[in-house]
């Protein structure tokens, strides 16, 4: 009985670990026209991390006419992939809820000179 305890634990704590990669990674993507990464806009709603080390993530963009809105999901997406041991990674759209500046994390908000 313990040693599945331990099994699981194990797999709970690659995931997690796994997980922190993907926010590291996603956090070197930037909107080219903000000095923000995606991750400190708020930009990022979801990521989940399935077994087989598949990456889900939902996020939005800035609004839907953002001109780099074939650009950031798809950066997104590489730089998740690049990570070693991630096997597929889909990255979804959404503008439900549509984003707004109260999204941004504090560090966001200074750096833009919002606080």
């Amino acid at each position: 009985m313990s040693e599945q305890v331990e099994n699981v634990n194990l797999s709970s704590t690659s995931v997690a670990d796994l997980r922190d990669k993907v926010v590291q990674a996603i956090k070197t993507v930037y909107d080219p026209e903000i000095p923000v990464d995606v991750y400190e806009l708020g930009l990022i709603y979801e990521i989940n991390v399935y077994p087989v080390n598949n990456v889900y993530v939902q996020m939005t963009l800035t609004s839907p006419s953002c001109p780099s809105a074939e650009v950031i999901p798809g950066e997104v997406e590489q730089k998740i992939k690049a990570i070693e041991g991630i096997n597929d990674v889909k990255v979804e759209i959404t503008f439900d809820p549509p984003y707004t500046q109260d999204m941004m994390s504090e560090a966001a908000k200074l750096e833009l000179g919002f606080l």
